[in-house]
């Protein structure tokens, strides 16, 4: 339906001849392969290491789509980043990605999909490639795509799809740019970017964010000045991002050089394998031994401590202390629950030279260049198991124990009336990052994913009180109790009878794809979220819940907003996607301001808002 729409309104010469690999999926997408994939999850973006334009979204996008509704964007521009020369010595594709996060930022891709093209495109693994795609989601990028190569056919045929391989060996012309493209990128692409892999060295990413970067040969300098405990309490290889065949057998070679010179490691070490696949292919290899032996400890294939699901017991998180991983997001408290921890980010080989140094000042990688095969010279094991279809699941009757507190059927949320909005109260000012994270904590709040009321005890529990300082507490301007948690105040406010709004920094919304971000506030009573800018995904989910997203005309007037002002939204009657409306604050001392805001709202976006929910205008439509 996206593909018919934009068809239908720019027409096939939208393009101008010599289009890129996105602008070959919008005109001639019947030829191409792979074509355009949602998944609900912001690593979906993975799927262009494959040549896909595979785009992260929040899931009731997805039960749109499924149910047969339209999906649609806000057109994104095409970055065209050229990749030449190749990779050396203990250079991998994450430093191609982490290099990128530093000059560019966690917002600089913000409405942008990352079209790589180069030589040295063909130099990247595919699972390489796939690392790359996959992180572009730090960069806020709609999604990252390669052209289609040898490597790329090479995995399919290795994981058993020979057929694709073929159909898209076929029609390969659509899968790449075309010549003028790499002639004269800067005619095609709204901006060009060039990376030189010959002259990329390791990188390391962090603290607290994936964007603040340095190379390896400088971080020993970094950490001592930052004063970063340089003791290394955990080292972690694994997740999404680099759990591949080729990144586990990386890392075996540099716990083969440490086995061979009768060292283990020095910190905590854990391996979790991106898929069963690659755990019964390492472990059949031999990878998993030699990282065994030198004190890895083997986890089972998930998000794990990523997200925080993992038992960590050592003392050292009780501390200020520093871990490395090979994960994408750093952010505080993400990995281990901890505000003590310090999160860093780096290649698979280079996490496990710093376990055995178990150290981050170790900086002289004396050890040899690690080396692993791109995909197993045996073939992968062939792994079965899966999916247990029941029979006649359509009919079946979903019946959950409302004693449970994992579990809760949702109730439709209320539908708005069309009318301004008045009387809102302020429950938060969010100051500075404020990550789906830090609006709805993951670890050991998932186990209550299932069951809205309860997860909603963790909304906002990260978030920095841009008025105290406070995390995650506020005061109650109705009782003027302090230092509340915002759950609590949100539920006072909702039982009285007040809608809240919450404001927020810059990047609002930024990372997981988690859609209890915009649940849970909903579930509160939040009828808005006003920001400096946000990020895609939970935009879009605050819209599809049937909460307003706005942006402030001029950022500035952030500052303006106060703890105990009364608000009101202006101009909604009637709304379409060119309305204009304003934020009417009433200060305490009853002087009014009128602040001007954006929105991005979309003809079909404004009916999720006027039915309470995407959900209630699906269940309406199909009603009907």
């Amino acid at each position: 339906s996206f593909l018919k729409s934009v068809g239908e309104k720019y027409g096939m010469g939208f393009w101008k001849p010599g289009a890129g690999i996105i602008h070959q999926i919008i005109l001639e997408n019947y030829a191409f392969p792979g074509g355009m994939m949602i998944g609900t999850d912001s690593h979906t973006p993975n799927g262009g290491g494959l040549g896909m334009a595979a785009i992260g979204v929040g899931g009731a996008d997805a039960v749109d789509v499924m149910a047969g509704m339209p999906w649609e964007l806000k057109w994104p521009s095409v970055v065209g980043v050229r990749l030449k020369g190749k990779l050396s010595g203990w250079a991998s594709p994450k430093d191609v990605i982490i290099h990128l996060l530093g000059r560019l930022t966690v917002k600089g891709g913000t409405g942008k999909i990352f079209e790589y093209f180069g030589e040295g495109c063909e130099t990247l693994s595919c699972t390489g490639k796939a690392t790359i795609t996959n992180m572009g989601a730090e960069l806020g990028a709609t999604c990252s795509i390669f052209p289609f190569d040898a490597k790329m056919a090479a995995f399919l045929r290795a994981t058993g799809r020979d057929d694709v391989a073929k159909l898209a060996e076929a029609g390969s012309a659509n899968l790449k740019a075309d010549s003028e493209v790499s002639a004269k990128p800067e005619s095609y692409y709204s901006e060009v970017i060039e990376v030189d892999l010959s002259a990329l060295e390791p990188h390391i990413a962090g603290p607290h964010t994936p964007d603040l970067v340095r190379p390896l040969s400088k971080f020993k300098e970094d950490a001592l000045a930052n004063g970063y405990p340089v003791e290394l309490s955990a080292a972690l290889v694994g997740s999404c991002t680099n759990a591949s065949y080729e990144d586990i057998a990386r890392a075996a070679s540099v716990a083969d050089q440490a086995i061979k010179g009768g060292l283990k490691a020095k910190s905590l070490f854990y391996i979790t394998p991106g898929s069963e696949l690659v755990y019964e292919t390492v472990k059949r290899d031999g990878h998993l031994e030699k990282l065994e032996a030198i004190g890895g400890v083997v986890l089972t294939n998930g998000c794990g401590q990523c997200i925080g699901q993992w038992n960590r017991t050592d003392p050292a998180k009780d501390r200020k202390n520093t871990i490395i991983t090979t994960f994408n997001r750093n952010f505080a408290q993400r990995n281990d629950g901890s505000p003590h921890t310090l999160a860093f980010i780096s290649s698979p080989e280079v996490v496990t030279a710093m376990a055995i140094a178990g150290s981050i000042s170790f900086d002289d990688l004396k050890l040899a260049i690690p080396s692993g095969d791109e995909l197993p010279v045996n073939g992968f094991v062939n792994v079965t198991g899966g999916l247990i279809e029941a029979a006649d699941g359509a009919k079946k009757e979903v019946v959950v124990d409302p004693k449970s507190d994992r579990l809760q059927l949702l109730a439709p949320f209320k539908a708005w009336d069309g009318e301004d909005i008045s009387n809102l109260l302020i429950l938060l000012k969010a100051k500075g990052k404020c990550t789906t994270d830090h609006i709805s904590p993951a670890g050991k709040w998932l186990k209550f994913r299932g069951h809205l009321d309860n997860i909603s005890n963790n909304a906002f529990t990260g978030a920095i009180n841009a008025f105290t300082g406070e995390k995650g507490a506020g005061t109650n301007v109705l009782t003027g109790a302090k230092g509340l948690a915002y759950p609590e105040i949100a539920r006072d406010y909702k039982a009285k009878g007040y809608g809240w709004i919450a404001v927020g920094d810059e990047n609002y919304g930024e990372g997981s794809s988690r859609e209890h971000a915009a649940m849970c506030p909903r579930f509160l009573g939040a009828r808005a979220v006003i920001t400096r800018s946000f990020a895609r995904i939970h935009e879009t989910n605050l819209k599809k819940q049937g909460v307003m997203p706005f942006t402030f005309e001029n950022p500035a007037d952030y500052e303006k907003i106060r703890e105990n002002d009364k608000a009101a939204l202006k101009g909604l009657k009637g709304l379409t996607p060119d309305s204009k409306v304003v934020l009417v604050l009433t200060h305490a001392d009853n002087s009014e301001e009128t602040i001007p805001l954006k929105h991005t709202l979309s003809a079909q976006q404004i009916e999720w808002i006027k039915y309470g929910s995407a959900l209630n205008r699906i269940a309406a439509e199909n009603k009907a």
